[in-house]
This record gives structure tokens, C-alpha cells and sequence, in this order.
């Protein structure tokens, strides 16, 4: 029986991608990372041409332990993270008292450790992440994400209005369908490549990131979701818009969040965030 087990390990060709996460050899998730290799040549190549001669000179070595190849992060990853992460979440906690603990945290500050490697760079980068990026998100009332999901609501409804009316006709509310969206910021939604790819504009541009994510999720899947005739059914196709071709495809993906929602200005969400406040204010 174990060698009978051991064969089918071994017909089914396990393989390690380049974060630490198994791929089953033959799928069409490896066929797209195989086409993406050419796009990630070209990255490398533009970061190259970019830090050379640059304030932000750094040594090839460098780049390679901040973009781990297959090879390196294997050899050098920590093969359990649970000590480093707790290591990080009690340091973040004494840091700052504010803080209100939930599941999601343990996921971003394990995605910071894998890609970083050093608890004290993850330590900073979740710091800057809940200070800057989503504030109120992991406060103890959870203010601010529960303001962002009522942003994405009046989004949806300008976007999306079909999709919408939905919601509104069957009681499902947004909360149900996306919190875990926003507050793993993707992490466990997403295919990895694709979730560090999000993180990248996350940082360099900020929340309103996490919105465009989810509205072309839910505009390009519209009449998938449309399908859905009661509460159950809804909420079972916003399970499904999360996997399949188009997340796989990290980087055409990440082409289609920049157009698919249209134009998202800064002075827009930040007055919808304004309005969602006082909502949220109002039903607490």
C-alpha cells in the first residue's frame, strides 16, 4: 500500500515553484507561469537597466535575496514559520497597542516572512502596511474595513449596477462575500504569483488597489453573478470568480485591473469613504 502510494506521488510529478508552493506538473497553471517566464525575463532586465548607475544601486545578490529564484528560496527559507511569526505578531502587538488581533494578520505577516525572509523587515513592512495602507482594518472594531466594504458597495453600484441590484434584491450583504477579500488582502483568494503582484501596486499606489481588484473580479465575471437566483447561489459564484484562467494570469490580470473598473481619482474614494464612515458610524 505505501509503495502504491509512493508511485502515485510520483505519476503525479509535484513540483516546487519558486515561492515554496507545490504545482502538480502538466496543469494549466504551470503551462501560464512557463508563458510568464518571458515576461519576468523582461522585468528582470528593466530592473537591471533601471538600479544601474542609480541612488538605489544595488548588488545583483541583493535583487536576487528581494526576488528569490526557485533555487535560493528553497535553500535559504525558513522551513517553519510558525516561531518567526509569532515572533512578529507579538512584537507588532507591544508596538502598538491599538491593534486588535484576527486571522487575517496571520496571513499577511506570513506573506511578508516568505518573501522577505527577516522578521525584522516584515515587522516594518506590516507596520507601514496597517499604519498607512489599511488603517482601521485590524482595529479592534475593525473601522476601517468595514468602511471599505461599504465603499466597495456604492463602487459596485456605479460600476456594476446590475450586479448590485442583485445584492440588494436577495439580502446578501457585502460583508459576507468580501471581507475575507480585503481583510487577507487576496492571500488564500488569489494564486500566489498573483497576490505578490497585487502587493507590489498595493504599496506603490495604496488601498484604492485592493478596490480595483475586486471590481474587475465582479465586472468581469458579471454574468456569471447575475446566474445566481437566491442568497446560497450568490454567494457560491463570488467563491468562484476567485479562481480560473483569469487570476492564473497574473500579468494580464494585472493589465485588467487598471482598465477594467475605469477611472478610480483619489478625491472620489476619499469622499465615498467619508459617506461609508458615517453609515458604518450610524449602525454601530
Amino acid at each position: 500500500m505505501e509503495g502504491a502510494e509512493l508511485g502515485s506521488d510520483q505519476e503525479r510529478q509535484i513540483r516546487v515553484d519558486e515561492y515554496g508552493f507545490e504545482r502538480q506538473a502538466g496543469t494549466e497553471a504551470e503551462e501560464l507561469v512557463s508563458d510568464y517566464q518571458a515576461v519576468l525575463n523582461r522585468r528582470a532586465i528593466k530592473w537591471r537597466k533601471l538600479l544601474q548607475g542609480s541612488r538605489l544601486q544595488r548588488s545583483l545578490r541583493d535583487i536576487n535575496r528581494t526576488f528569490p529564484d526557485n533555487i535560493q528560496f528553497r535553500s535559504s527559507a525558513n522551513p517553519c514559520l510558525q516561531q518567526p511569526l509569532f515572533n512578529v505578531l507579538l512584537a507588532y502587538g507591544n508596538h502598538n497597542k491599538t491593534i486588535g488581533y484576527c486571522q487575517g494578520m496571520n496571513f499577511v505577516a506570513g506573506y511578508l516572512l516568505i518573501v522577505t525572509k527577516d522578521e525584522e523587515k516584515s515587522f516594518w513592512l506590516l507596520d507601514s502596511l496597517i499604519k498607512n495602507i489599511v488603517p482601521g482594518f485590524y482595529s479592534p472594531t475593525m473601522i476601517g474595513l468595514k468602511t471599505d466594504q461599504e465603499v466597495l458597495a456604492h463602487l459596485v453600484r456605479m460600476k456594476v449596477p446590475a450586479v448590485a441590484e442583485l445584492m440588494e434584491r436577495h439580502n446578501v450583504m457585502w460583508t459576507l462575500v468580501v471581507s475575507r477579500w480585503f481583510i487577507c488582502l487576496f492571500i488564500d483568494i488569489l494564486p500566489v504569483e498573483t497576490v505578490l503582484r497585487i502587493w507590489d501596486c498595493l504599496f506603490y499606489e495604496g488601498s484604492k488597489i485592493t478596490f480595483r481588484v475586486a471590481l474587475t473580479l465582479i465586472k468581469y465575471h458579471q454574468a456569471s453573478i447575475l446566474e445566481g437566483n437566491n442568497f446560497p447561489a450568490i454567494c457560491e459564484k463570488f467563491k468562484q470568480i476567485t479562481h480560473g484562467p483569469l487570476v492564473q494570469d497574473c500579468h494580464n490580470f494585472m493589465k485588467k485591473i487598471f482598465t477594467e473598473p475605469g477611472r478610480l481619482p483619489l478625491t472620489m474614494i476619499t469622499k465615498l469613504r467619508e459617506r461609508s464612515r458615517a453609515q458604518v458610524d450610524d449602525q454601530s
